[in-house]
């Protein structure tokens, strides 16, 4: 299968670059608000979007990717919280190995379960390595999960989780501190997984402002993920400032 989403990415990064993504849950925005959402998002600088969360309720994730390809140039890419969250209006999909859990369902069982919806559809696959940090609360993907978060003062822990990601053959790291966290991602965390890896590592939960961005990229951060800003009263300006700080980072 062609890897034009991935290599894209690699193409960016190798030149220099770091992202921003944008995520939206489909239970959170309905066909009109998510299509002006990513028409805002790629007016700001987005590269790309992603789209799922922990639980979905909802019965229009088809359609909803639908209008979001319809409404924007940005690849679109899945980030599903289990194998029900796979269709083949995606460009790509996060294929998500939970691997700070010891849950068996999220290791393997899930991704056994979508794997044939995947191969149907034809949609890119992008192997990711999904690892959640304490962030201060208890969030979603904890709860669904039902496994605990790498403690947020144990930076070795979540860099040997990294390397051996990087060893089973996952090509990204997403650091998450989960949807509504009180806490990002400390930096020393982020730095201790880029110290061990060579692919790219992704950082979202908690990112709110261009300054918090500033600060995961200098950590090493490759891609900057924002969400819960898009609810906020200044949450556009907040993802143009963020989105401009992200493509004028110099290393």
């Amino acid at each position: 299968m062609d890897q034009i989403v991935y290599d894209e990415i690699q193409k960016s990064l190798d030149s220099g670059r770091k992202l921003y993504w944008v995520l939206l849950d489909p239970d959170d925005f309905s066909l009109e608000e998510g299509s002006r959402v990513v028409r805002e998002a790629e007016l700001c600088g987005a590269d790309a979007i992603l789209v799922g969360g922990s639980l979905m309720h909802t019965d229009h994730l088809d359609s909803f990717v639908a209008a979001l390809k319809d409404s924007c140039k940005l690849p679109v890419i899945l980030f599903p919280g289990d194998a029900t969250q796979i269709t083949r209006y995606a460009d790509a999909v996060l294929f998500l190995s939970l691997m700070s859990g010891r849950n068996a369902d999220f290791l393997i069982g899930e991704q056994v379960k979508g794997a044939p919806h995947v191969k149907r559809h034809n949609i890119e696959p992008i192997p990711t390595a999904y690892l959640l940090i304490e962030s201060g609360t208890v969030t979603s993907v904890e709860f669904m999960s039902n496994t605990r978060p790498i403690p947020r003062d144990k930076p070795g822990i979540a860099a040997l989780h990294g390397l051996a990601a990087q060893y089973m053959g996952q090509k990204l790291i997403y650091l998450e501190a989960g949807s509504g966290a009180q806490h990002s991602v400390p930096a020393r965390m982020i730095g201790a997984v880029k110290s061990q890896v060579e692919i790219p590592v992704i950082v979202g939960g908690g990112i709110r402002d261009a300054q918090t961005a500033a600060e995961k990229l200098a950590a090493g951060a490759d891609i900057i993920v924002t969400g819960n800003l898009l609810r906020l009263e200044d949450g556009i300006d907040r993802m143009k400032a963020i989105a401009q700080t992200i493509r004028s980072f110099k290393q």
